[in-house]
């Protein structure tokens, strides 16, 4: 598409025309013969003689081309653009880490499949998380696994097919038997350190109770408030079994209660997909547009142009002066044959 930049300088077109009606005519002065006896003729006419010039006449050339050099020369001064298709880039407006729980209870084989058959915890998790992951094109996310200490397997990326298949490969235990809750939650707020999103959302997954951190889950969801990173809870699992297998769920309530966030339980698949259900309804699509249309710049060509019919013109104006005042050689004088009879005897044969 072809635009003006400034069209409104279109408004100059009818200037030389308006100083050619308001301004006298450009006068020049030219060489002259000198009478000694000027002021007597003068004075003899009854005319009072003044300073005078010459206006210069136009020719029919400068008729043309003159009015065309400045339509030209405005049209350059418009600065015509040519406009390329859009181009559009969709930036992220969040950033969405996932902290899961790989201690070696994540092994245990409580939970039930749509089929009613008992599953690996797992198992149900690498699933229902990796359609999570699926259902969210527009955020960046990262991973975070966590066992005896937290590990980060995906920094905030939009290759989420490469999330999907870390989360494929999920083991547990392959983070250590424990769990250390408190320190995968600050690692993830240093992960959300060098974010530049509006929106900062951390998803923990749990079975088990802290007994690993060094920083108690509390003090690291105070940090997470101080940051702005909102965090939800999900725990699983067993909350009436003993020691290190005994989710605590008051911790995880305390946890997202403090960060503005949420929390879930599920006993089985069905309640994790419905629990991931909801944080993707709670965190809906949010992304910004940036669109941008690449410019030409075309004003070099009316300018170029212009600049080349009065280069032409004034070429073309040299090469004729230069003709008109070539020196040219003396006519022959030709004896009329007429006014000379001695020629005309001679040419007869006659003679005395």
């Amino acid at each position: 598409m072809y635009q003006f930049e400034y069209p409104w300088l279109f408004a100059l077109l009818p200037l030389p025309l308006l100083l050619w009606w308001w301004l006298p005519p450009y006068r020049e002065e030219s060489p002259s013969v000198r009478l000694p006896f000027f002021g007597e003729v003068a004075s003899a006419a009854g005319l009072t003689p003044a300073a005078g010039a010459v206006v210069p006449r136009r020719n029919r050339l400068q008729w043309v081309l003159a009015p065309l050099a400045w339509v030209l020369v405005v049209t350059a001064l418009a600065r015509p653009q040519y406009l390329e298709a859009p181009l559009q880039k969709v930036q992220p407006a969040r950033d969405l880490l996932l902290a899961l729980d790989l201690s070696q209870s994540m092994d245990t084989r409580d939970f039930r499949d749509p089929s009613g058959a008992l599953i690996p915890r797992v198992q149900a998790v690498r699933q229902v998380v990796s359609n999570f992951v699926a259902r969210r094109p527009g955020d960046r996310i990262g991973l975070v696994v966590f066992g005896d200490a937290p590990y980060p397997l995906a920094p905030f990326t939009l290759d989420h097919q490469l999330v999907q298949t870390l989360i494929a490969g999920l083991l547990p235990g392959m983070a250590g038997p424990s769990t250390a809750l408190g320190d995968a939650i600050g690692l993830g707020i240093k992960m959300f350190g060098h974010s530049e999103a509006p929106q900062r959302v951390m998803i923990v997954l749990t079975d088990g109770n802290d007994t690993a951190s060094r920083m108690p889950p509390e003090r690291a969801g105070g940090i997470a408030r101080e940051r702005k990173v909102v965090v939800h809870t999900i725990g699983i699992g067993d909350p009436n079994a003993a020691g290190e297998q005994k989710v605590d769920l008051e911790v995880l309530q305390r946890l997202a209660a403090q960060t503005g966030g949420r929390y879930f339980f599920g006993a089985d698949q069905a309640a994790l997909e419905s629990i991931y259900a909801t944080l993707d309804r709670i965190t809906p699509h949010d992304q910004k547009t940036l669109s941008w249309r690449p410019r030409r710049e075309l004003f070099m060509w009316p300018l170029g142009t212009a600049l080349a019919l009065v280069l032409a013109y004034q070429l073309l104006m040299f090469g004729y002066s230069a003709w008109v005042a070539r020196p040219r050689p003396p006519r022959a004088e030709v004896a009329d044959a007429a006014e000379a009879p001695g020629a005309m005897a001679d040419a007869t044969g006659g003679g005395r």
